[in-house]
């Protein structure tokens, strides 16, 4: 089980259960419990604990279950969330700003296109492999989903992006952009450059992108764009959660 912080809120993903049908996230304010069940019969392999306060440190344990029983907790983790900014938030080596545009701004067809570039306005490099960027959607189904990196001005193969579901306005699920070791960093005052991706249902039926927290037809230029967050060490740097 893994925990990354947030903007008021803790990101989790664990690894199956073999045979598994369902799990009970729990929580705890003190290490070692008592915990108290923050979601049960959870289907996924990931939960997002919203609604936290920044700067406590929480502690987790998952369960998992089937319909023969429910297996012992898992080894704690714990996080703090943190605060992040509207209007680019400070991290450990630089100040970072995400920039977003949309290359096919039609709402409701069956893929989600986004374009985004990450500016480095400190004095110091970043390390890409440090960095997540998060877009925030809905699913409109139960369909699995499919995630694409057209182009990338720091390499395609070193970009790559996972699924988590959350809870929020206008947002159920997130998609997490990672970067390779081999992407390098983002000199001072540097910037990443084109990032092209694309979201599809594994069935190809369409969304409904006009109630996406992160999308905004209207941008068709780079613009920094706070509805789009960065987590820098799994601290969130820049942007507001949904």
């Amino acid at each position: 089980m893994t925990a990354t912080a947030g903007n008021a809120q803790v990101a989790l993903s664990w690894t199956a259960s073999s045979g598994a049908t369902s799990y009970t996230v729990k929580r705890a304010i003190t290490s070692g419990g008592t915990y108290t069940d923050v979601a049960t019969n959870v289907t996924s392999t990931s939960y997002t604990n919203t609604g936290l306060t920044n700067g406590t440190t929480y502690y987790y344990v998952v369960s998992a279950a089937n319909s023969t029983g429910t297996s012992a907790n898992s080894a704690q983790v714990s996080a703090t969330p943190t605060a992040g900014s509207t209007g680019g938030g400070t991290g450990t080596t630089g100040t970072l700003i995400a920039q977003y545009k949309v290359n096919n701004s039609n709402a409701t067809d069956n893929q989600i296109y986004a374009t985004f570039n990450i500016k480095n306005t400190g004095t110091s490099a970043v390390n890409l492999s440090d960095l997540k960027l998060r877009y925030y959607f809905t699913k409109d189904s139960s369909a699995s989903l499919n995630f694409y990196a057209d182009y990338a001005q720091i390499g395609t193969s070193n970009v790559s992006g996972t699924f988590a579901s959350t809870a929020g306005t206008n947002a159920d699920t997130y998609l997490e952009i990672s970067f390779g070791a081999n992407a390098g960093s983002i000199a001072a005052g540097g910037q990443t450059g084109d990032i092209q991706i694309r979201v599809a249902k594994s069935d190809w039926s369409n969304f409904n992108e006009s109630n996406d927290y992160s999308f905004d037809g209207t941008k068709t230029a780079y613009a920094d764009w706070s509805k789009v967050t960065i987590l820098q060490s799994g601290t969130v740097v820049w942007g507001t959660t949904p």
